[in-house]
């Protein structure tokens, strides 16, 4: 994959200026001398001094972490139940109370459609208040990170203070154990190591100490640690140079507390409500205007009207989409995948970008020794064995490739029966223990008569105190062709995204008196040693990676890695799971860029390395902004932001409280083969969403684009708005067991996305198909089956038969409406051959058929009667099966040639 030139250029910009400090200090702070320091922030090397402390704190406030102003319950009420479709619904529900309750006279007083309609205001709204009363939990949960207390020093002496009275310059002494209370610059340490795993996204404990460094990432600092990390062994002397919302701890907690912009489905839906509200300002006039002219009658021409209204909206669509989406997360949690935020489950389907990041996702989130390999790179088990002994005798900080070493070591073990003594056939005499200066770290163990001391580190310091190696079983010098082939070696281990170390040893018999428990061994000791070999540690990829990267995108849905982790190994790792990475994007190119760079760069680049957790957001930001549909899978607090913008953010139960809370969908296995049985039923709650949303809207067009047709010729009303509103319920009804429709496989093969256009378009394609087949019933019952039933035609029967005649009409188009809005279900479900080629699930076949068999029945019975509908003759049956059948077909062939047109159907 090439970048375009105009992506190219990012590469050769100067670094941008990062803010720094409290209140936007702009100083780098890990390269100014101690003396300085102290001077800018008004400090001293025994600590501040009591009369500086209040104006500290006066200027930059205390050390906590705001969580932002919290909504008041009148506002979040408001916010949940004010959108375009709730207005609509609104709108219709206080007009319908005054049309049927208010302005009629007491017996014709019918508050059904209020009702109904109120009932979907209150059910929409209480779910979306419920919902975002949850929000906001996650920057709350960052008080918990931080120690309630924290030692410091103060002219001179050291006392225990509460973490919120920490000030800028307050000097911090650190010990194991112990959690970083505020963004400090260490300014001495022994053997300080501190893990940020949870800020960076980095596995492995890092080691900080008092040097100046000129690394251009903030958090690569080997000086600078920041709130929310915690210290895992040694000790530490710092000054504290941001807190509270200024550290990179409270920039994080300012994201989770910002206004999340729409999701792809919250646009989608509110897409759906303005379509609706154009063709309704269109329509409805002319409904009431040509009624109105018609017969005068200007008040059952706006109840007409606003009926049509109702007629057009999908009442039911907030119940619809709830109950769509409800099943959904049942159906989900059985595989293993808890939803939290139910509109996750939709956006789980028109997902087609899915951020995620490296460690324990590609991989197995744990170090591994992979290759023990000699001078010449062959695999050598004598490397093994002096890997084992310096990592089994030591007894500073254990790390990981301590306990990958030791493990691997125990594995081969079980193999080799003459390496089941090894542990027991040597004695510790003494160790040098690790140092920043020195990055390495040696044992020295009696085997028998003979002193061997052991020494492992980075390859450039093992390098530098050999001047042998082991060669083809001789011991020789190293000459300058030999150290090039060992520099060589180690470079392709780093290009397969290895983490070396070196390994060497001597004999020191020499060095041994009979003192033997003093201390001998110093670090000048290290010298004159014999290089054996490498050891090389990777992050393995996890066994079914490759196949769930592949099935992903077979999907339609492309992974991009974000991760802090260093380009190299995310390299190697990507690289083996099947994801291009020609081109990868570190934090400090995209600190070059501006927003309008980032998103030409975000859509050819798959791999972002190295990157801050304000990056990782503006990464998933950039996605968005190019019309992508954006996962973010992450469990570190570093990923909360990435998590809370996300159109669906994903987490794991082992994942910090902070991610778990930012997320909408929690995995109780971080497996990328689970999230692809996720977003496949993501699909298939969206097919049935969209379903009802596009079957209904071009259904209630057709029966409304003829009822504004039938208002230009008929001389009364085609139906009344109880029979409209009736129809409506019944047909409404009957349409709540979609939720529980088959899918057809090849409906999830990719995904989907909501578009006001397509809606529009198929609303537009089919429903006048609808229309049609009214026309004919107009004609059918207005010329043929009526004059039966009345006694002539209408304008030559009496006034008394006129009403008969009427009735008829009415009940002919009732009943012929709730048959081809209820068959079209099962033809506009697929886009196959209903039926024959694809069969709806058995309780949408006994909803549809319940529905129409009801509202046949009812013109038979007393409720008809009541309602002003008579008993159709046999002839008008006859007609009506003919009918739809013909539509049926005409259907079909409307939806081929669609299908063909626009490549689509759903």
């Amino acid at each position: 994959m090439k970048i375009t030139n105009k992506t190219d250029r990012f590469f050769s910009k100067k670094p941008k200026k990062v803010p720094r400090g409290n209140k936007g200090i702009t100083r780098d702070y890990s390269i100014i001398p101690k003396t300085e320091l102290y001077k800018m922030l008004e400090s001293f090397p025994d600590g501040l001094t009591e009369n500086k402390n209040t104006g500290l704190a006066g200027k930059y406030g205390k050390n906590i972490i705001t969580k932002g102003k919290k909504e008041s319950l009148f506002k979040r009420i408001f916010k949940s139940f004010i959108n375009p479709f709730s207005m609509i619904l609104i709108f219709l529900a206080v007009f319908s109370s005054f049309t049927e309750i208010i302005w009629v006279p007491s017996n014709e007083k019918n508050p059904i459609t209020v009702i109904i309609i109120s009932i979907m205001i209150l059910v929409s709204g209480f779910l979306r208040l419920f919902q975002e009363s949850k929000s906001g939990k996650a920057a709350e949960k960052l008080q918990d990170l931080v120690t309630t207390t924290c030692t410091v020093e103060r002219s001179g002496k050291k006392k225990e203070i509460p973490m919120e009275e920490l000030l800028l310059g307050d000097i911090v002494y650190l010990s194991a154990g112990d959690m970083i209370p505020a963004d400090i610059r260490i300014l001495s340490a022994k053997d300080l190591f501190i893990t940020q795993s949870a800020i960076t996204g980095e596995s492995s404990p890092v080691e900080k100490s008092g040097k100046i460094t000129y690394e251009k990432n903030e958090t690569d600092k080997c000086n600078l640690a920041f709130m929310g990390s915690s210290v895992v062994s040694g000790t530490g002397k710092a000054i504290v140079l941001r807190t509270g919302n200024d550290t990179l701890l409270g920039k994080i907690a300012e994201k989770l507390v910002q206004k999340v912009p729409e999701t792809s489905f919250e646009k989608g839906v509110n897409s759906v409500s303005w379509i609706l509200i154009k063709y309704m300002i269109v329509m409805v006039p002319c409904v009431l205007i040509l009624n109105g002219l018609t017969d005068g009658d200007w008040l059952s021409a706006t109840l007409f009207a606003i009926s049509i209204a109702i007629g057009l909206t999908p009442e039911m669509l907030p119940m619809i989409v709830t109950t769509c989406l409800s099943k959904g997360a049942v159906s989900m949690s059985y595989k293993k995948v808890i939803i939290k935020n139910l509109n996750a489950i939709q956006n789980l389907g028109t997902m087609d970008i899915l951020c995620s990041d490296k460690t324990g996702t590609l991989t197995e989130d744990q170090v591994a020794l992979e290759v023990h390999l000699n001078v010449k790179g062959e695999e050598d088990e004598k490397i093994l064995e002096y890997g084992f002994l310096n990592s089994y005798y030591q007894t500073g900080l254990s790390n990981l490739m301590d306990k990958a070493i030791i493990n691997k070591t125990f594995e081969v073990i079980e193999k080799k029966t003459e390496l089941k003594t090894l542990k027991n056939n040597y004695e510790k005499i003494d160790e040098i223990p690790f140092d920043f200066t020195r990055r390495r770290m040696s044992v020295v163990l009696r085997n028998n008569n003979t002193i061997l001391l052991i020494t492992k580190g980075a390859l450039e310091e093992m390098l530098s105190i050999s001047d042998y190696c082991e060669f083809e079983g001789k011991i020789i010098p190293i000459n300058e062709d030999l150290k090039n082939m060992i520099i060589k070696k180690n470079r392709e281990l780093n290009e397969k995204g290895f983490r070396v170390l070196g390994i060497a040893w001597k004999n020191a018999d020499s060095q041994i008196n009979s003192s033997l428990n003093e201390n001998l061994f110093k670090t000048e000791d290290e010298k004159n040693m014999v290089f054996a070999g490498f050891l090389g540690f990777l992050d393995p990829p996890k066994k079914n990676a490759a196949k769930a990267i592949k099935a992903l995108r077979e999907k339609g849905i492309k992974v991009k890695i974000i991760t802090g982790d260093n380009e190299v190994v995310t390299k190697s790792i990507c690289n083996s799971v099947g994801i291009p990475c020609e081109k990868i994007l570190t934090g400090e190119l995209i600190d070059r860029m501006n927003i309008e760079e980032l998103k030409d760069a975000v859509e050819d680049v798959n791999v972002f390395a190295k990157v801050n957790p304000n990056q990782k957001a503006m990464i998933v930001k950039a996605l968005q902004d190019k019309c992508h549909t954006v996962g973010y899978m992450g469990d570190g607090i570093n990923d909360g932001p990435s998590l809370k913008i996300a159109d669906v953010g994903i987490s794991v139960d082992t994942a910090v409280d902070i991610a778990k809370e930012a997320s909408h969908v929690v995995m109780l296995e971080k497996d990328l083969m689970v999230l692809k049985d996720g977003f496949l039923e993501g699909r298939k709650t969206y097919g049935n969403m969209v379903k009802y949303i596009k079957m209904t809207l071009s259904s209630n067009f057709g029966n409304m684009f003829s009822v504004l047709i039938a208002s230009i010729f008929l001389p009364f009303l085609p139906m009344e708005s109880k029979h409209l509103i009736l129809l409506n319920l019944v047909y409404d009804i009957s349409c709540t067991a979609l939720p529980w429709d088959n899918v057809d496989e090849e409906f999830t093969e990719k995904q989907k996305k909501w578009d006001g256009k397509s809606i529009s378009r198929f609303m537009l394609w089919f429903g006048p198909v609808s229309s049609l087949f009214d026309i004919t019933t107009y004609l059918t019952m207005y010329f043929v089956i009526c004059p039966m039933i009345a006694g002539g035609s209408y304008s030559l029967i009496s006034p008394e038969n006129k009403l008969i005649f009427i009735a008829a009409f009415q009940t002919g188009w009732f009943i012929e409406s709730m048959w081809t809005q209820s068959l079209v279900i099962h033809m506009i479900r697929t886009k196959k051959i209903p039926f024959i080629q694809s069969r709806a699930s058995k309780i949408v076949t006994i909803f549809s058929f319940s529905g129409i068999g009801f509202l046949t029945i009812i013109p038979f019975t007393a409720i008809g009667k009541g309602i002003g509908l008579l008993p159709p003759p046999f002839s008008f049956f006859i007609f009506l099966v003919v009918n739809v059948f013909t539509y049926m077909f005409l259907i079909t062939v409307i939806k081929k040639i669609y299908i063909k047109k626009y490549n689509e159907f759903l």
